[in-house]
C-alpha cells in the first residue's frame, strides 16, 4: 500500500465514527485556537513595540542631556499637553532653559566603557515660541527637532517622510496638533503651518512657513515633539543664536548615542554617566515595562492553551484505542493478506496526525477570522485602538501558523503511538477470531 493510500484511508477511517472524531478534533481546536490567538496577539504587540523602538533610534539608543536638564524636559513635555492635546501659548510664562553639555563631557562620554563613541551625535536645541496656522487664531506651545541621522524611523498615519536635504522647510507633525490647527490628518498634508520664534531683544516675531509632509502615528514612545528637515532646523537654530558669541553657538544641549545593551544594563550605563554629570533616557525607560507585562500575560495564556492540548491528547489516545478495538478483525485480515506491522503502525499514526492537522487548521482559521474582525472593530471610530492606527492587536505570521500546526501534529503523533503500537503487534490469527 502506497503512503498516499494510507493517508487517504486514515482520513476515511476518521469518518467511521463521526461524533467521536468530531469531539476529539474539537478538543484539539480549542487548544490550537488558544495558542495561535495568543501568538498572534504577542506578534501584534511586539511588532508595534518594535516599530516604536525603531522610531526612537533602536534598541541600545540613549538620549543624553546634562543632569539638571531633566526638570526642563519634564516641564516642556507637560507644557506640550501630554496626551490631552497641545497647550495654548502664554507670553507671560517663560519656559526653563536647558544646560549645555561641555566639550569635556563629550570627550569623557566617548571613553565610557559600553558607549559606542562613533555613534555619538550632537543635537541642536530648537527654541520655538509657538505654532499656529491660517485656519486658526490660536497659538500653541510647540517642540521640534531635526530628525537625527541613523536608525531613527518615524511612522506616519498620512503623508510621507522628510526629505532631509530639501531646500524647502519640511516638518512631520505630532497628530495631536492637527485638529488644534484646524485640519484633519488628510487635509494638513502639504499645507503650511507657521512656526514662530520670538526675538529675545526686539521681541519681534520671526515666522517660518513649514510644509507638513506627514502626520506622526501615535505611539507609546511619543515624546510630544515633531521632526523637521535639516534646512528648517538650521535656520531656526540660526535665529535662536544670532546674538550669541561664537563659542556659545557651539553649545550642545543633547546628544544621541548607542550603548552595548548585550553587555551592560541601562542602569549600569546611567551610573557611569552620572560620574561625568550627564543623565540619559533609554527606550527601556519608556516601553520596557509595557513589553514585559504583555509577555508575562501572554505566556500565561499559552500555558492554558497547552493544558487544553494535553486534554486533547488524552482524547486522541482514547479515540484510537477504541478504533483499534473496533477494527481488530480488519487489522487481522490486513496482516493475513501481507500488510506489515510497520504499515499498520503507520496507518494508525497517520490517523492521529490527521486529527491534529484538522484540529489545528480549524483553530487557526477561526482565530484568523475573529482576529481580523477584532482588528477592524478596534480601529473603527470609538474603538479601543482608534488612537493607534498602526497597532494591530492580532498579527498572524506564516511561521507562527506552521509552528503551531507542526507542534499539534507532533503531540497528536506521540499520543497515537501507544494505540498504533498495540494495533501493529496484534497476532493476525487471534485478531481474525476476535468477536
Amino acid at each position: 500500500m502506497k503512503i498516499l493510500d494510507i493517508i487517504k484511508d486514515a482520513n476515511v477511517n476518521l469518518l467511521r465514527n463521526k461524533l467521536r472524531s468530531f469531539l476529539t478534533i474539537l478538543a484539539i481546536f480549542i487548544g490550537s485556537f488558544s495558542i495561535i490567538s495568543t501568538s498572534a496577539i504577542q506578534a501584534g504587540v511586539n511588532n508595534f513595540i518594535d516599530s516604536q523602538v525603531d522610531s526612537y533610534g533602536g534598541e541600545g539608543y540613549l538620549a543624553i542631556v546634562a543632569k539638571d536638564s531633566f526638570d526642563a524636559l519634564e516641564g516642556l513635555q507637560g507644557a506640550m499637553g501630554g496626551n490631552s492635546g497641545p497647550m495654548e501659548y502664554d507670553p507671560d510664562k517663560i519656559q526653563t532653559g536647558m544646560s549645555p553639555i561641555t566639550d569635556e563631557q563629550i570627550e569623557k562620554l566617548k571613553k565610557v566603557d559600553g558607549i559606542d563613541g562613533d555613534s555619538i551625535i550632537e543635537q541642536k536645541s530648537l527654541n520655538i515660541t509657538y505654532v499656529t496656522s491660517k485656519e486658526t487664531d490660536k497659538k500653541y506651545l510647540f517642540a521640534a527637532e531635526a530628525l537625527p541621522p541613523g536608525n531613527v524611523k518615524v511612522d506616519t498615519v498620512t503623508g510621507r517622510g522628510l526629505d532631509l536635504k530639501a531646500d524647502e522647510y519640511q516638518i512631520v507633525l505630532e497628530e495631536k496638533y492637527v485638529d488644534a490647527l484646524g485640519y484633519t490628518n488628510e487635509e494638513i498634508v502639504d499645507k503650511k503651518i507657521q512656526l514662530v520664534v520670538l526675538d529675545e531683544y526686539t521681541h519681534q516675531e520671526k515666522i517660518f512657513d513649514a510644509k507638513v509632509v506627514g502626520v506622526i502615528a501615535p505611539g507609546v514612545v511619543s515624546m510630544g515633539q515633531s521632526y523637521t528637515n535639516n534646512k528648517l532646523a538650521d535656520d531656526i537654530y540660526e535665529e535662536n543664536t544670532k546674538y550669541y558669541p561664537e563659542e556659545v553657538k557651539k553649545n550642545t544641549y543633547a546628544v544621541a548615542a548607542n550603548y552595548d545593551y548585550e553587555k551592560y544594563s541601562v542602569e549600569e550605563i546611567k551610573e557611569k554617566l552620572k560620574d561625568i554629570g550627564l543623565s540619559a533616557m533609554s527606550i527601556e525607560d519608556i516601553i520596557g515595562t509595557i513589553k514585559s507585562f504583555f509577555d508575562v500575560i501572554l505566556t500565561v495564556f499559552k500555558i492554558f492553551g497547552l493544558i487544553a492540548l494535553l486534554a486533547a491528547a488524552i482524547g486522541i489516545i482514547n479515540t484510537l484505542f477504541m478504533s483499534v478495538q473496533e477494527r481488530t478483525r480488519e487489522i487481522g485480515l490486513d496482516k493475513a493478506l501481507g500488510m506489515s506491522s510497520a504499515k499498520v503502525f503507520l496507518s494508525f499514526s497517520i490517523e492521529a496526525i490527521s486529527l491534529g492537522f484538522w484540529g489545528s487548521v480549524f483553530g487557526i482559521t477561526v482565530s484568523m477570522i475573529l482576529g481580523n474582525i477584532v482588528n477592524a472593530a478596534f480601529h473603527s471610530e470609538g474603538g479601543f485602538l482608534e488612537a493607534f492606527p498602526t497597532f494591530n492587536l492580532a498579527t498572524y505570521t506564516i511561521s507562527d501558523m506552521i509552528s503551531v500546526t507542526i507542534l499539534i501534529m507532533v503531540i497528536a503523533f506521540l499520543s497515537g503511538t501507544l494505540p498504533a503500537r498495540r494495533a501493529a503487534h496484534k497476532n493476525p490469527i487471534d485478531a481474525l477470531r476476535y468477536e
